[in-house]
């Protein structure tokens, strides 16, 4: 087969899916070599559509080992020459580099974003042999046949060159940042205590965690103050009401006391009733980061787990492209298309005809745009399998959004009640609904609770019944929470919309924070501190907000991608030059937060007998086996102790079994192959699972 045109994708679904859609004679052939499939189909001439696997080219120094620093020099490879886990790749690059070879077309179909950019690019310059230059480019938002078709018949004459300049720069500087600062502070701990710990910081990750850090030292540092809150018990008319005091705090305890008596036992009036009629706007649709907090706060969804959920529902063209920061809808997408689609689902029926039915059907648009994608929105296209319980609710989620964005706004009606009590003021606040609008269209994710009150008149009459004080304290701020800091990210400007999740995915797995609501870890103050103190620009948000700035430019062509990476090295010189200054001091206050993580990282819960010791993971000195056992047992105290898997990795999930409350561990065998495992023998699940295993007698 000669003179056919290869189009390159980033992931094999996608490539599938683009050969089914182009594919006009027959049916599409799938072919593998070396275990890499790929994909032929006819049209008016022969398609071959080869896969990626994401990134098959990434940058690693010149010079081979990591116990040194600092490192300037790299230069782009296959990843197969530099990790460990990626032989695949090799069979890859082979792969596409024949199939190149007889190609007569070269067509980059890669999700058009950063990254995207970039392995197509790859691919085509070094894989193909140069061909980036020779290359068109298929823009698309989503996997439907009428996009990809439109998006082959109608190819960009070329590859956008600016676009893969910042994502090369951003790609470069990252590696700059994260190799140089990570092995400082890896060599330096290494240096002192002779063991080897991976500590990984970087452009994003350090001021990232500084604000973790920084609301840490807020929380602790957080002095209590007292301060008193006063309600009444009202009755007006038949009803009793609540009502709060016109102080929201009464700073000491004899105020409070001398108001409480002053109102005490006497008459009260309705001094004033205000009612005010407003609208709320119905939600403009979802860019990523909207949709990952959303889903935090639904569904408690991590942000990267929002993220894999939505590109596997891109991938099978059930919705747009997620990685996008547009709040916008284009009139390309053809909206009544897309809600005469969603009509066939029978959840959405009723409000898409409702919408259908208007003379005028448009989204609420939000501020921001992308010059790549739109918002994110549903195609219409029924599922072709049934989808997990995660995916149907992220999927329900941007329907209800995207449906949401037609609807009128709801309006709604708000009372404020004054009451006089001997010259103090009271007030009663009343909400109720008198439109819903786009709410109803966003239920169950959009709630409006009402306050009804009872007919009340001005100058009406009323009786106090009781006048409560209570004294409260000051609380600290809030700790972070995965979809707080997202946003903290977002308005700080750094990081973007792809990578933001991983980041804070990294914090928890170098073991610098830990739980839901973000705890900086010792190490994680060590390693900020550190770096505060030896080079504290390399963890400066404004800096970081500044040199993301810096790379924008790139792609609008204002700055050159040379002298971001020499504004880089220049820092980084500073910096490597100061941490080496202080290796051993930087070593001996690393090593005691690593040697506590690494305890950490053994525990999996408390000992279910003795109930003072901890459950760790140990080695038998003979067997070499290893097993859970109580740190009591140290203590001649409790000799508890259960076996384990010898195969995987073993992690705790904090978290109890639900039947037995015994504390569950995670054994990974492979990197997607896990299960979880409650470790009471005599859980009563187990128990079960056992009898129905027992044959019949």
């Amino acid at each position: 087969m000669k003179n056919y045109t290869l189009i390159i994708t980033e992931k094999p679904d996608a490539a599938q899916r683009i050969a089914l859609a182009l594919n006009t004679q027959g049916k599409i052939e799938r072919r593998e070599e070396g275990g890499v499939p790929y994909y032929i189909a006819t049209r008016d001439r022969d398609i071959v559509v080869a896969p990626s696997l994401g990134h098959l080219y990434t940058i690693a120094e010149e010079r081979r080992g990591r116990d040194y620093y600092p490192v300037f020099n790299f230069r782009w490879v296959p990843r197969h020459s530099t990790e460990r886990n990626a032989k695949r790749i090799r069979d890859w690059i082979a792969t596409i580099s024949k199939l190149a070879k007889n190609a007569e077309t070269y067509i980059d179909a890669c999700d058009y974003d950063i990254e995207g950019s970039v392995i197509g690019y790859c691919i085509l310059k070094y894989a193909c042999g140069n061909k980036e230059r020779k290359s068109k480019r298929m823009k698309y938002s989503t996997l439907t046949k009428e996009e990809l078709e439109k998006s082959y018949v109608e190819p960009l004459p070329h590859l956008n060159f600016a676009l893969i300049e910042a994502g090369k720069a951003r790609h470069e500087v990252d590696w700059l940042y994260g190799v140089n600062l990570s092995r400082a502070l890896t060599i330096s701990a290494k240096n002192w205590s002779g063991g080897y710990t991976t500590l990984t910081t970087g452009r994003v990750q350090g001021p990232s965690l500084k604000f973790i850090v920084n609301r840490e030292k807020a929380i602790r540092s957080f002095v209590p103050t007292p301060f008193w809150e006063i309600r009444a018990k009202i009755k007006i008319g038949r009803y009793t009401f609540e009502a709060e005091y016109e102080k929201a705090r009464i700073e000491t305890e004899a105020e409070a006391h001398a108001i409480q008596r002053s109102c005490q036992g006497v008459d009260a009036k309705v001094e004033k009733i205000e009612v005010k009629r407003y609208q709320v706007d119905p939600p403009v649709p979802y860019d990523l980061g909207s949709l990952q907090r959303e889903a935090y706060i639904f569904f408690r969804y991590a942000p990267r787990r929002t993220l894999n959920i939505a590109q596997r529902l891109y991938l099978e063209a059930l919705i747009s492209y997620p990685r996008t920061s547009s709040q916008r809808l284009p009139h390309e997408i053809d909206y009544r298309s897309i809600l005469k689609n969603l009509s066939r689902n029978h959840k959405y029926r009723e409000f898409t005809q409702s919408i259908l039915s208007s003379p005028v059907v448009r989204p609420r648009e939000g501020r921001e745009s992308d010059p790549a994608h739109p918002a994110i929105y549903p195609t219409g296209k029924m599922a072709e399998r049934d989808l997990d319980f995660m995916e149907a609710r992220i999927l329900d989620l941007v329907t209800r959004r995207f449906i949401s964005t037609f609807g009128e706004p709801a309006v709604k009606e708000s009372m404020k009640i004054s009451i006089n009590v001997n010259g103090h003021n009271f007030y009663m606040h009343g909400k109720r609904n008198l439109e819903d609008g786009w709410q109803r269209f966003y239920e169950p994710y959009a709630k409006s609770q009402e306050v009804i009150i009872p007919e009340i008149s001005e100058k009406q009459s009323a009786i106090v019944r009781k006048i409560i004080v209570e004294g409260k304290f000051t609380r600290p701020p809030a700790r972070y929470n995965p979809g707080s800091l997202l946003r903290k990210m977002e308005q700080a400007g750094i990081g973007t919309k792809a990578t933001r999740a991983n980041i804070i995915q990294a914090l928890y797995d170098r073991k610098y924070i830990q739980d839901e609501r973000m705890i900086a870890a010792d190490l994680g103050f060590q390693v900020l501190e550190t770096l505060e103190k030896h080079c504290p620009r390399v963890v400066s948000v404004e800096f970081t907000s500044e040199l993301e700035e810096k790379m924008n430019m790139i792609q609008a062509r204002k700055e050159r991608k040379e002298t971001v990476l020499l504004d880089a090295v220049e820092t980084l010189k500073s910096a490597t030059e100061k941490l080496k200054e202080k290796d051993k001091t930087i070593g001996e206050r690393l090593s005691s937060p690593i040697l506590k993580a690494k305890l950490e990282r053994r525990i999996v819960g408390s000992c279910p007998t003795c109930s003072s010791g901890k459950l760790i993971i140990l080695h038998s000195k003979k067997t070499r086996k290893r097993f859970l056992g109580c740190t009591n047992y140290f203590k001649a105290k409790c000799t508890t102790s259960f076996p384990l898997p010898q195969k995987g990795s073993v992690r705790s999930l904090n978290r109890s079994c639900r039947i037995c409350g015994w504390p569950k561990i995670q054994i990974r065998v492979k990197r997607r192959r896990f299960w979880t495992l409650c470790f009471n023998p005599d859980c009563p699940s187990k128990v079960r699972r056992r009898r129905l295993e027992m044959p019949s007698m």
